[in-house]
């Protein structure tokens, strides 16, 4: 066999090793094991809602809730049997002689609801209907907690109050609430929409 005769059959055996190789990997990755799929998650998750965790609430942390900014004074944290929620004072010097508040509660998905006070005048937490400016609420609950005070709430640092809850149309709620067995105070409430409030850490968090 002369020279070149053995130089054309290396480099064919040469190509032979080349293309054996690129076969060999090519099946080598094509069975790889295929990515993990992501984890089932909840689409109405708690970060959906807005920007910042409400159930980590408390005094001294600030929130932003259309267009306008309000410090935390204080809190409640309520409980009646294994349930819980909390209530949340706001500082409303924009809003003259007027309580706000906010509550959170799971039940099961979280529900951020934002409260003004409401002149009680004749209103009573026992029909089954109450009419409340034309608006139209159903009695929905009626329960005793126990509750205990963080910063400025303007009850005592620890009790009990009964509440009476009614649900109106469209995300809208009207409460009755009595501390200690004084007087019946009523509340106004809107449902927060998704994004539309922002929480601001205070320096304690």
């Amino acid at each position: 066999m002369s020279g070149t005769a053995i130089v054309i059959l290396l480099a064919l055996i040469l190509v032979a090793l080349i293309v054996l190789i690129v076969v060999l990997l090519r099946r080598r990755s094509g069975t790889a094991a295929p990515p993990a799929p992501a984890a089932p998650r909840d689409p109405f998750a708690a970060e959906d809602q807005v920007a910042g965790d409400p159930r980590t609430l408390k005094a001294g942390d600030m929130v932003e809730y259309l267009g306008t900014r309000y410090f935390i004074r204080g809190s409640l944290r309520l409980k009646e049997g294994g349930y819980t929620w909390s209530e949340h004072l706001l500082d409303a010097d924009t809003i003259e002689g007027t309580k706000v508040w906010i509550s959170v509660e799971e039940d099961p998905d979280l529900e951020v609801v934002w409260w003004t006070e409401h002149d009680i005048g004749d209103l009573r937490p026992g029909e089954r209907t109450v009419v409340v400016d034309g608006v139209e609420y159903r009695r929905e609950e009626h329960g005793t907690a126990d509750y205990t005070s963080e910063g400025t709430t303007g009850v005592g640092v620890q009790g009990r109050v009964e509440y009476v809850d009614y649900e109106g149309p469209r995300g809208r709620y009207l409460s009755f609430e009595q501390y200690g067995g004084g007087q019946w105070e009523a509340g106004l409430g809107e449902r927060v929409p998704t994004g539309s409030m922002t929480i601001y850490p205070g320096s304690g968090g």
